[in-house]
């Protein structure tokens, strides 16, 4: 009697597909992209093809997760040096023939046109992830000199174009790594105090630092004038300060409940300077008040308590390292773009996860989210 080898239902073949999956984490990751499709859906109504586009991103997105959940850690780890070193190559390349754009050169031509400095937010945290594994058990101040080197390089590039969003971005990443790898606090505290005392300098000196005609050394201009801004929006209200001071009426006009869906009257009457993308929170916060940022805030801090307590649980060095890294990325960019847009840091090119529109942005919360998919189903693998 010939035997019938049965083909797995389709439902079957999907729940292969995720499982081991963390549902926590994907609960906030939901919770995120519907506040998302609400906020895109009213400050995007002006442009109709925004919100789809939008939908695309979020597809996009959760078809990478699903593919980069499937590659075990270990498997991962055999992209860091590749992925690193051709990131770096093409930062190189784009310092001597990029693109320039209103004054920026990020881009480069290889056939279709890309922001190699995007690479580098995931390629930085896998680099310095396989390097602290391959030094398991045996570190010393030589290997975390050497990890600062790896990351100075890349970041110092970025900066150059200049693309301070990115750059931050990129050295918060690779930070991360190298303090879950052990720095020890003698080495962390001096620059946190440095920096400390050079903001309460800036800020007592403000008048004469931002006086006209008075220049930063390293920095470039348009950085200075966002920096005196962000001290003082009313010195220019109509001009370089206008993103920050309608932000904050559009925050504050929305009380604690909110003027409602689609009655924004900053955001639908044009008041708020991008309100798709780097101010989409100002937007939100409008028509859904103090309710709606906790909610959002609630969400955020939730994926990110998640994301640690999935890296704490992660089955190597690596694994753990990589996970913690990408998840306070997540935290990072939420911190500055809300930080920017509330007044508390200057304005710089950072998205908001899953609620501003924003295609690049995306791909990398796609990679990220499936990595750290990817970390708790190896977790779940070992348990069994």
């Amino acid at each position: 009697m010939p035997i019938v080898i049965e083909k797995p239902h389709l439902l079957h073949r999907l729940a292969h597909v995720f499982r081991g999956y963390d549902s926590q984490l994907a609960l906030a990751v939901m919770a995120l992209a519907l506040a998302g499709l609400i906020t895109m859906y009213s400050s995007g109504f002006a442009n109709g093809a925004r919100f789809w586009d939008h939908v695309r991103n979020l597809s996009l997105a959760f078809v990478i997760m699903v593919v980069v959940a499937q590659i075990p850690p270990q498997r991962l780890m055999t992209f860091a040096v590749p992925l690193y070193t051709v990131g770096v190559a093409l930062l190189i390349a784009v310092a001597l023939f990029g693109l320039t754009k209103k004054g920026a050169r990020r881009w480069l031509n290889v056939g279709i046109v890309i922001q190699p400095s995007e690479i580098l937010k995931i390629a930085m945290p896998l680099m310095l992830a396989w390097w602290f594994q391959k030094r398991e058990g045996q570190l010393r101040s030589l290997d975390f000199a050497v990890a600062t080197v790896l990351l100075v390089v890349p970041v110092g590039l970025i900066a150059k174009q200049p693309d301070l969003g990115t750059s931050i971005l990129v050295l918060a990443a690779g930070l991360y790594v190298i303090f879950f790898a052990g720095l020890r606090w003698i080495w962390i505290l001096p620059p946190l105090v440095l920096g400390l005392v050079g903001v309460v300098l800036l800020v007592w000196f403000e008048p004469t630092l931002c006086a006209e005609g008075f220049r930063w050394p390293l920095l470039r201009e348009y950085q200075q004038q966002r920096v005196c801004t962000l001290l003082d929006p009313g010195r220019d209200p109509l001009g370089k300060g206008f993103h920050i001071i309608q932000g904050m009426i559009a925050i504050g006009s929305g009380g604690f409940w909110g003027k409602g869906f689609m009655q924004g009257t900053q955001t639908h009457l044009d008041f708020i300077p991008e309100r798709t993308t780097d101010f989409v929170f100002a937007a939100f916060s409008e028509e859904f008040g103090l309710v709606g940022n906790l909610f959002l805030i609630g969400s955020f801090a939730f994926l990110i308590l998640r994301g640690l307590a999935i890296a704490v649980e992660g089955p190597t060095l690596f694994a753990r390292l990589l996970a913690g890294s990408v998840t306070l990325s997540f935290f990072i960019y939420a911190f500055v773009n809300m930080g920017m847009v509330t007044g508390m840091l200057p304005v710089v090119g950072v998205p908001l996860p899953f609620i501003s529109y924003g295609g690049t942005a995306m791909v990398t919360l796609g990679l990220g989210l499936g990595i750290l998919m990817s970390v708790a189903k190896a977790k779940q693998l070992v348990q069994s």
